[in-house]
């Protein structure tokens, strides 16, 4: 399967700044996220891949592994580079720069009392009887997924596709509700088998949650910016509200709401994974002015200015 660039997910240059990328994901979200075309796989897919590109490029640390290494950029431990001087764990190490997984194979360990026998025993250079082969449990297969913030908060089944020894194994993996990004699943026994009859080992999957292009996560606080107009500001007035489980709900706004103002809607937020405690919904108001209006809007906002003189800065700086 050719990789993806992510640049060219998003649409953006190699240069373009944090910002840009920003905007670009923003746009490609709205048009495409599940909310807006359920049943479209299409668009369900550009989402996804656009979702995975802005959590690589709109990292800085990890844009840069990105762009050192491409698509191999999540196998580079933390300071780049690999253990013990920056070349693979496999190698001799001696004049000769042989990798044993070149002669022996890839990926498997390499028990060197099975190659050589006696030579590394305590009876001479003859090699001696052979011990029975012990058990050995299965090697642990990481993998890391993406999912929307929608399923993070309810909670649900996701499908793994996995590579192992020239197969594809196709996997479920639950989402636990309340799930924060970054954390990690166990698939118990689904990874690779174990050798002389001992058991396999497992899958570790690692949850990332893709930006969603108005909600954020603070903890188990769902927030979402509402524009409102300054009249429906000062007047009060009924305004419509998303919300992820309920979908748009309608809220009042007291009359003289302030920009930053953040209303509460009990428990429609993320469920906390110790507790199963539900969090809240902030809605967070912010007044939106016009950038342009008529002469009749300007002559009134005009009065109105007149008629209350005061700022709410009188007063403040003193």
């Amino acid at each position: 399967m050719a990789q993806m660039d992510y640049y060219q997910v998003l649409g953006v240059s190699r240069t373009a700044s944090k910002e840009e990328i920003r905007k670009s994901f923003k746009k490609i979200a709205r048009e495409n996220h599940p909310d807006a075309k359920p049943d479209d796989a299409a668009a369900s897919e550009i989402f996804k891949q656009a979702a995975e590109a802005y959590d690589v490029l709109g990292d800085e640390d990890k844009r840069k592994k990105y762009d050192q290494y491409g698509e191999n950029w999540k196998h580079v431990p933390e300071g780049g580079g690999f253990p013990g001087g920056g070349g693979s764990p496999f190698r001799s190490g001696g004049p000769v720069d042989i990798d044993l997984r070149d002669l022996f194979g890839g990926g498997g360990a390499v028990d060197l009392q099975d190659l050589f026998g006696g030579m590394f025993g305590g009876g001479g250079g003859g090699a001696g009887p052979r011990s029975q082969p012990q058990p050995r449990r299965g090697q642990d297969v990481k993998t890391v997924i993406m999912v929307s913030l929608d399923l993070a908060a309810r909670g649900g089944e996701y499908d793994i596709s996995l590579s192992q020894g020239g197969n594809i194994q196709r996997l479920t993996a639950k989402i636990p509700a309340g799930i924060e990004s970054g954390k990690s699943i166990r698939l118990a026994g689904q990874g690779q088998p174990g050798m002389n009859g001992g058991p396999a080992g497992d899958v570790l999957v690692t949850v990332n949650v893709a930006p969603h292009p108005y909600f954020r996560r603070e903890r188990d606080t769902l927030v979402v910016e509402v524009p409102v107009t300054v009249s429906e500001a000062v007047l009060g007035a009924k305004i419509d509200v998303p919300t992820l489980e309920e979908g748009v709900v309608t809220m009042s706004l007291p009359p003289g709401t302030a920009s930053g103002a953040k209303l509460r809607l009990k428990a429609k937020g993320f469920r906390n994974l110790k507790t199963q405690a539900i969090g809240d919904q902030h809605v967070v108001i912010k007044i939106q002015p016009p950038k342009e209006i008529d002469d009749r809007s300007k002559e009134l906002m005009e009065e109105f200015a007149t008629l209350n003189s005061g700022t709410p800065r009188d007063g403040l700086w003193t």
